[in-house]
């Protein structure tokens, strides 16, 4: 689908009775936004897709469009009645079938309409796409070697990470252009593409875009528009957090009322 296409909602789904929910998931949709993720100006929730096959078999996904499984769909439910307390103001995604479904969880509870974006999906990795690490290992010895090293290397022939900060940004960028002072955006896309997204929103040098620790699957991180930038206000989690109190509590807020 193209950019900005919109992705029906369906039916709200039901939680799963061998999970109960959490109090705090209980309330989500209805509670008021409480919670930290404090900042004077927009806020950016990048939502890593839930759990897949070739996830639990440690195959490299890229851009093949690979399904959640059970356990990918419930971990998106939950997630989403989380998230909901956050009232989001718009739901953009990768055009991937695990991103889509993943943000229609959101969107069943919201109201809001997905709109996919091609630009969002992980990073095309060629021939490593569909392959295990030891598969990799064993039949591009060299290339696997010289990425361990240096990560701005094309894995398979596919594209450099730059490159895909190149697409990924952009296009969360346009998904912010509708969003009102202080208001939320939630992007549903990968693991690779959310890492050098975030380390591009922050200022930060490629080459230190892998110190930023991976996304678990339907876990989520949160940046914050300051006066000097975008500051990381959450990273890789799974539960709304508490409320920051003392000096650091936002550097660069306003004083009013979060």
């Amino acid at each position: 689908m193209s950019p900005g296409s919109d992705l029906n909602s369906g039916e709200a789904p039901e939680p799963d009775p061998a999970q109960p929910a959490l109090a705090s998931e209980q309330d989500a949709a209805s509670a008021p936004d409480r919670h930290a993720y404090h900042a004077p100006g927009r806020r950016v929730v990048i939502w890593r897709h839930g759990q897949t096959e070739w996830n639990v078999e440690g195959r490299f996904q890229g851009q093949t469009d690979v399904p959640l499984d059970a356990v990918g769909r419930d971990q998106a439910r939950r997630a989403a009645r989380l998230l909901a307390a956050l009232r989001p103001n718009a739901i953009t995604a990768s055009d991937l079938a695990r991103a889509a479904d993943t943000a229609r969880e959101l969107s069943a509870l919201t109201g809001l309409p997905v709109a996919l974006d091609k630009g969002l999906r992980e990073t095309y990795a060629g021939t490593w796409q569909g392959l295990t690490d030891s598969e990799i290992r064993e039949k591009f010895p060299e290339e696997f070697g010289a990425w361990k090293r240096d990560h701005s290397v094309r894995r398979g022939g596919g594209e450099l990470e730059i490159e895909v900060a190149d697409r990924v940004v952009p296009a969360i960028l346009r998904a912010l252009e509708d969003i009102p002072p202080r208001g939320t955006l939630v992007v549903v896309s990968h693991g690779g593409s959310s890492r050098v997204a975030i380390g591009r929103l922050l200022g930060l040098p490629p080459e230190h875009w892998s110190s930023l620790g991976g996304l678990s699957n339907c876990c989520w991180s949160v940046l914050g528009e300051a006066n000097r930038g975008w500051r990381l206000l959450e990273h890789n989690a799974g539960s709304l957090p508490e409320p920051v109190i003392g000096d650091d509590a936002d550097g660069e807020a306003d004083s009013g009322a979060p």
